[in-house]
């Protein structure tokens, strides 16, 4: 069983996993498009600011992908979204914190629309990342995560997206039988990280509708500083 990996931003991705993927892709995680009125009516309820639980999330939220997101607000591209989205959280020193950035994304921001979940695979990825390891044939999948040092199996048909989220508290990595594919939540991060030996990494985003950077030799998980 494969232990989760820690990315640091010293070296790029791909020579922090050499020897045991060739492949990476930075898969966006959606913002999250709650039905209108979602904001006004937990405020009347006596909550300010309430964001959206995994339940509510999985019952009556919709995807919203980055690049949907850049026609709603005047940031550039998926670096400077990052960015803005980093600094909103305060995961950013401030030598790279951009206000400017973060200012940009709150004014361009729908009311019912809400930043995805930082440090866990988004709800909208598991049903694409359950069809990628069934497409190849895989039947029981592996998790690790580090918070608790727990680590379990499960078949992939009993995966459901409640149950996907009961076991890891935050970071996970989850691998096939043969760890040949893997996919890991990043911490203080808006992103899930794709490893692989499978090369037909444009087929596997086109096929899964994602939104997400093939990385090369040089790509850094801190990909939107450089």
């Amino acid at each position: 069983m494969l232990d989760y990996i820690w990315i640091d931003d010293e070296t790029s991705i791909l020579n922090q996993v050499k020897g045991q993927y060739k492949y990476a892709l930075i898969i966006t995680n959606p913002f999250i498009q709650m039905p209108q009125g979602w904001y006004n009516n937990k405020k009347i309820s006596g909550l300010e600011y309430t964001y959206p639980t995994n339940e509510e999330i999985i019952e009556y939220g919709k995807p919203v992908l980055w690049s949907q997101i850049l026609k709603l607000t005047e940031l550039e591209d998926l670096r400077s979204l990052a960015l803005a989205m980093k600094t909103y959280i305060s995961a950013l020193n401030k030598f790279y914190a951009s206000s400017d950035l973060m200012e940009k994304l709150k004014l361009g921001l729908q009311e019912d629309v809400y930043l995805p979940n930082e440090d866990k695979i988004s709800q909208f990825l598991i049903p694409t990342i359950i069809e990628v390891f069934k497409s190849r044939g895989i039947t029981k999948i592996q998790y690790s995560e580090p918070i608790f040092d727990t680590s379990g199996e499960i078949l992939v048909d009993d995966i459901t997206i409640g149950n996907f989220y009961e076991m890891a508290p935050s970071e996970i990595i989850v691998t096939d039988e043969t760890n040949d594919t893997a996919f890991l939540s990043v911490y203080d991060s808006f992103i899930t990280l794709m490893l692989t030996n499978d090369i037909n990494t444009k087929e596997t985003i086109l096929r899964a509708g994602w939104e997400a950077i093939e990385c090369n030799e040089a790509t850094m998980i801190n990909w939107y500083l450089k």
